[in-house]
């Protein structure tokens, strides 16, 4: 583009039927947050057995009301509602930003650089003696797992971005996040060699952790949400553009390279806090937006807010199917989520596959 040519206008998505889509965004919006309220409230009442509301009177007459409502059901369930929020946020720009429907916030490493992260901390701990179990050092412990597995995964993409020379080609950037991934994976793999005592630890936070979140995390994410939503929302309509082709988007004045490269911080940082807090919780940036995109497609300004919403409600759900299931033994909310991620994505090729079938017919 020459200098002082103003940019075309960016396109915004099209859309088969806008009347029909936009009822059904207004649907989706308030199923979503019928749930979300939903959930929030279920948590107060899901405890030690399971989902109990009959308990809720004698729970809040006993002396420690305060600190089981208040203190761990509160804000843990705001938390995994804030986590998934995140999550699906990251889901919504990996998917437009490679433009492709299976990317999911891991693609670029950040997952192996949190595992990676975790395992260093704890083989470095094990093997300088130390032993977090009570009061000021459990807290210290887990604050270092926390900056560990966010600054872990900020590695994992910044090393990604410079394997790639940046984030001008997205097919390399795409190849050098596996290559990146497969290699930080083998090198935590090599540290539980040697450190049997991580291995626990690291296979808890591989499969999702919403138990530990307190009000600090609360604040953290519900902050960090707001700044990732805001930065990408901005680009929402340079998202649309992409949709189209690079060619087309370079031909609308777009920088590719330096929006690539604002869309992947926001992407790692928003990764990056959300995998800090809970582990690694999959399928809800996958799904999320998929969900969205079926059922009530639209614009990347409203799939980047739908898709923060369905995480959280997602999320939600899984960690209170995971509290209740087998109450008073909990799962992990990493293994809700994949069960549930793995079978919709399973039905959703089946109901494809038959669809083809019948038009070849």
């Amino acid at each position: 583009m020459n200098p002082g040519t103003a940019p075309r206008s960016l396109p915004s998505a099209p859309t088969a039927a806008p009347d029909l889509d936009l009822g059904r965004r207004r649907w989706l919006a308030l199923a979503m947050a019928g749930l979300l309220a939903g959930g929030l409230l279920a948590g107060l009442v899901t405890g030690p057995q399971g989902f109990a509301p009959g308990r809720l009177a004698e729970e809040l007459a006993g002396e420690q009301a305060a600190l089981i409502l208040g203190e761990i059901r509160a804000p843990r369930g705001l938390g995994a509602a804030l986590v998934g929020a995140l999550l699906g946020l990251a889901g919504a720009l990996a998917q437009g930003l490679f433009r492709n429907p299976l990317a999911d916030p891991y693609l670029l490493g950040s997952a192996a650089g949190a595992g990676l992260g975790v395992v260093a901390v704890l083989a470095a701990a094990g093997a300088s003696g130390m032993a977090f179990e009570i009061g000021a050092m459990a807290g210290l412990a887990q604050l270092g797992l926390v900056a560990a597995a966010f600054f872990g995964a900020l590695g994992g993409v910044a090393l990604t971005l410079a394997l790639a020379r940046g984030a001008v080609d997205t097919l390399r950037l795409l190849l050098a996040g596996v290559v990146v991934a497969v290699l930080l994976a083998a090198v935590g793999d090599l540290i539980t060699q040697f450190s049997p005592q991580a291995l626990r630890a690291r296979q808890a936070f591989l499969l999702g952790n919403t138990g530990v979140l307190g009000w600090d995390a609360v604040v953290w994410l519900a902050a960090g949400l707001a700044l990732a939503a805001g930065t990408a929302l901005r680009h929402a309509r340079a998202l649309d553009a992409l949709t189209l082709g690079d060619d087309t988007a370079a031909s609308l004045g777009l920088s590719l390279g330096r929006i690539r490269l604002r869309l992947v911080v926001v992407l790692a940082a928003a990764t990056a806090l959300a995998v800090s807090q809970a582990g690694l919780v999959a399928f809800v940036g996958l799904v999320a937006p998929h969900l969205v995109r079926r059922h009530a497609p639209g614009a990347h300004r409203w799939l980047l807010g739908a898709s923060a919403l369905v995480g959280a409600v997602l999320l939600l759900w899984a960690d209170l199917l995971a509290r209740a299931l087998l109450a008073p033994q909990e799962l992990p909310v990493g293994v809700i989520t994949a069960v549930v991620g793995g079978v919709y994505l399973y039905a959703l090729l089946r109901r494809q596959s038959s669809s083809l079938q019948r038009e070849d017919r």
